[in-house]
């Protein structure tokens, strides 16, 4: 993907026009990237989320206790994109990051059960909130501080 698809995909998305089989873990992704790196007016941690449940309703979805936007996983999927990013150049660009995130083990979709069970996971409470790992804690971000970039971002709930 390109800045520019990145662009528009991260685009479609807020404005909800973004087909739903679009919504891939990939885009997830590169739309979250995009936010970080470029709209300093954005905080993907207090707003991603929203934004998730009304696309989510835009496209047909049901946010609910079994269904759509899944506290956990955006929460730890932000995370572990900010450790990532926290290892590369301060001005690496959104292809590079995608392009490097999709090369480690985040670009597996299946990467969360490394860190939770299923059953945790998949659980209502995981799905309404921020619940911990129960394999095995996630990495900090200062786990992947090669390039002196600094961190940003709030800490996990």
């Amino acid at each position: 993907m390109t800045d520019a698809e990145i662009e528009a995909l991260a685009t479609a998305f807020c404005a909800c026009t973004l087909p739903k089989e679009s919504w891939t873990h990939g885009a997830h992704f590169a739309t979250a990237l995009w936010f970080i790196l470029t709209r300093p007016d954005v905080q993907p941690e207090r707003d991603m989320p929203g934004m998730i449940r009304r696309y989510n309703a835009s496209v047909g979805g049901v946010n609910s206790a079994t269904s759509g936007y899944h506290e956990t996983i955006t929460h730890a999927s932000l995370h572990m994109a900010r450790r990532l990013l926290a290892g590369l150049p301060a001005d690496v660009t959104p292809t590079t990051a995608y392009i490097a995130l999709m090369a480690s083990p985040l670009g597996d979709k299946d990467w969360l059960f490394t860190y939770w069970s299923r059953d945790v996971l998949m659980a209502t409470t995981a799905r309404l909130g921020w619940v911990a790992p129960d394999l095995q804690p996630l990495p900090a971000w200062t786990d992947n501080i090669e390039k002196g970039r600094p961190l940003a971002g709030p800490p996990l709930p």
